[in-house]
């Protein structure tokens, strides 16, 4: 079986388990082990299944993610904790004709997972289990894996990565199936990229659940499920309980530690932050038009700056400052001249001076104190980066996020837009910002078609975003990030088509007025901005793995026909 390395939360659950007498050693899952892709049962010190309900203190806390905005009322929450017990609960809401909803790290950004219609949400937070499969020869991520807890494993045991997110608590359940970008992704492409194989539970046209495995071999009759999951996002397919991750051409003859990339041993982490004060309207059409020119540049994998990866946070003016956060490998030769050329590009024509303040509530962190770039190992950036956003990690927001793939540069229109958003419009607040972030590089090196990951030939991308706690607040906080987006994309009809210019959506950053008429003008429908010519293969991988439409939410990948 899977040489699985326990996360500190489930070393914590455990502890507290066995000194309350809950046996946890004698938790069985069901399941035939027989077969390629399944486990053996059972799983050492899994926790029984739990059912949690109404009347359960614990219930308030599982009927919300990470926005607060979305709040459901199902008549359960499951706890699983093996593939067995997750094959029961979704058998379960077949049988009971249930509407399923499935929550791994919560951390969606609409209603797909926390909506008025589920009934019985299966949730996979206990399943978080991280380690080396010898079987598969990869490396098993439990879907409800946080990604930092991933990135600390893998590392500290084997000293490799894989190029996921920033947010420390993401899961990897709906990270890694729509795509998973960060800080790596110009040198090491985006998760998907690493990405062998996906164990999942699906249901048959019988009403049968059952667990499966699907990988990327050339032979494997469920070669298209997995594809489906490099990219065709979360709640679409069925419910992920691991990936399994190795590099494409890694020899597993060479052991663990040759099947994924070496993080670098060393960053350059910069961060630099003009303040709105002393920024005109020059320097922010400087700053936001050399950003965006720089990396329509650099877009083309192979250059040296593929070991460069940026975000510039465009903080509202009442959050007083917009900032850069720029990250380099500091192994790769002149790490130091490729940042200040970086920077020095970035800030060229700008009038007003950086300083080294930090922008805590930015989205992701902007830390303070990195001007002049500072040395730090590796996961060090990667844990400050990802657990200092005082922002994201307050439990008790609201939000709303909208997102855009850029393929060129602005037009002056498009500046024109985010000046009057940012610096003029008084419905926006100190959580209001327009994140710029870098891709292309390693990304744009695999076609758009050898995964369900479809935009890769994009430079950058971008992501609107607004929070409030005060829900007499949330009309104002729509009209404004409605307003900003739409007129960034007013001569597309308000969304970014495909074209050359932009690139459609983030699939990760989900947004339901895609698919309003009300804010989409342009006759091109939201599957389109998020998959392109993808999403028809898509939906054969649905008739052919969910032919009951089992798994879906609002804006989930429809059945051939609908």
């Amino acid at each position: 079986m899977a040489a699985e390395q326990p996360t500190e939360g489930v070393r914590r659950r455990r502890l507290l388990a066995a000194s309350a007498g809950a046996g946890t050693a004698a938790a069985l899952a069901a399941g035939p082990a027989a077969a390629l892709g399944r486990r053996p049962e059972p799983v050492p010190g899994a926790l029984p299944p739990q059912t949690v309900t109404p009347a359960d203190g614990r219930y308030t806390d599982l009927v919300r993610g990470w926005n607060q905005r979305w709040v459901a009322a199902p008549r359960a929450v499951h706890l699983v904790h093996t593939p067995g017990q997750a094959v029961a609960a979704v058998q379960e809401a077949v049988r009971s004709g249930q509407r399923l909803s499935v929550r791994s790290g919560g951390h969606c950004y609409e209603d797909f997972v926390h909506h008025s219609e589920a009934r019985l949400i299966v949730d996979l937070s206990g399943m978080n289990r991280v380690g080396y499969d010898p079987g598969h020869r990869a490396f098993a991520v439990e879907a409800g894996a946080r990604l930092l807890d991933v990135y600390e494993t893998l590392y500290l045991n084997w000293g490799v990565t894989v190029p996921g997110g920033i947010c420390f608590s993401v899961g990897a359940g709906g990270h890694v199936a729509g795509g998973g970008w960060g800080m790596l992704c110009r040198r090491d492409g985006l998760v998907v990229d690493h990405l062998y194989g996906v164990e999942v539970v699906v249901v048959d046209a019988a009403g049968t659940a059952r667990l499966v495995t699907a990988t990327r071999e050339p032979g494997d009759p469920r070669r298209e499920l997995w594809w489906a999951h490099t990219g065709g996002g979360g709640g679409n397919f069925g419910l992920v309980t691991r990936y399994l991750f190795r590099s494409p051409g890694a020899d597993p003859a060479g052991g663990p530690g040759t099947l994924l990339p070496a993080p670098p041993r060393e960053v350059l982490l910069s961060a630099s932050t003009w303040s709105w004060s002393e920024l005109d309207h020059a320097d922010f059409t400087a700053l936001v038009g050399n950003y965006a020119r720089w990396h329509v540049a650099h877009r083309a994998p192979g250059s040296a700056y593929d070991a460069l990866c940026s975000y510039l946070v465009l903080g509202h003016r009442s959050s007083g400052a917009v900032a850069l956060t720029a990250q380099v490998d500091a192994t790769v030769p002149d790490a130091g001249a490729l940042l200040e050329s970086f920077l020095a590009e970035i800030g060229a024509g700008v009038r007003a001076r950086p300083t080294a303040a930090g922008l805590p509530v930015a989205e992701p962190a902007v830390p303070a104190g990195f001007t002049p770039a500072r040395r730090l190992p590796w996961l060090n950036a990667t844990r400050l980066l990802g657990t200092t956003n005082a922002l994201v990690n307050d439990p008790s927001q609201c939000s709303d996020f909208k997102s855009a793939y850029f393929k060129g540069p602005f037009t002056a229109q498009q500046v024109e837009a985010l000046y009057r958003a940012l610096a003029h419009d008084d419905r926006g607040n100190a959580t209001t910002a327009v994140t710029l972030s870098s891709f292309g590089g390693q990304v744009n090196a695999v076609a758009p078609d050898a995964t369900a990951s479809v935009h890769r030939n994009s430079a950058f991308k971008a992501l609107w975003g607004i929070f409030w706690t005060d829900p007499a607040r949330e009309a104002d906080c729509l009209a404004w990030i409605r307003g900003a987006y739409g007129d960034v994309f007013a001569a597309t009809g308000g969304v970014p088509v495909p074209g050359v210019a932009t690139d459609g959506c983030y699939v990760n950053y989900p947004d339901a007025d895609l698919g309003d008429p009300r804010w989409n003008t342009s006759a091109v429908p939201w599957h389109r901005l998020y998959y392109g010519d993808n999403y028809p293969r898509l939906q054969r991988v649905k008739q052919a793995w969910d032919p009951g439409d089992v798994f879906r939410h609002r804006q989930s990948v429809r059945l051939p026909g609908r």
